[in-house]
């Protein structure tokens, strides 16, 4: 993966201003800082995005996230909760193709980041939630 961005700045070879590193994950502040304290985890193993993951790469890498989310969180007092992003191909905004976990400290409802969920529960009657749970428990 030599031209992943993730990987040097993981290798050392792109500087990176890190909060938390151990043999699995490297956490780092993302330079566009979406809120102050704003950090990235990435494996250190490259994988693109989420349907790459095994088990095990999964447990360590979500069993760190809690760890890191409560040093930002404790790091300032005006933190009053986060938001934990991970996106998951180009059409889910996902814009480096490396795994990673976005950490977005909230301070405020004017923080410069909002997310939209859009109610279509109108379109949806029980028998089509019926089909879609179907199809996904196939799947599993």
């Amino acid at each position: 993966m030599e031209e992943c961005i993730f990987c040097k700045i993981i290798t050392g070879e792109i500087p990176s201003t890190t909060v938390y590193e151990d043999e699995t994950v490297k956490a780092f502040l993302d330079i566009s800082q979406t809120t102050p304290g704003h950090t990235l985890i990435v494996p250190k193993k490259h994988v693109a995005d989420i349907f790459e993951y095994d088990q095990t790469l999964a447990a360590e890498v979500f069993g760190r996230i809690p760890k890191i989310a409560r040093a930002i969180k404790n790091s300032d007092d005006s933190i009053k909760g986060m938001n934990i992003v991970n996106n998951n191909g180009a059409i889910a905004y996902q814009s480096v193709f490396h795994s990673h976990f976005h950490l977005i400290p909230r301070y405020s409802k004017k923080d410069d980041f909002k997310m939209v969920f859009t109610d279509n529960s109108a379109n949806y009657k029980q028998e089509k939630l019926n089909q879609i749970a179907a199809q996904i428990k196939k799947q599993l």
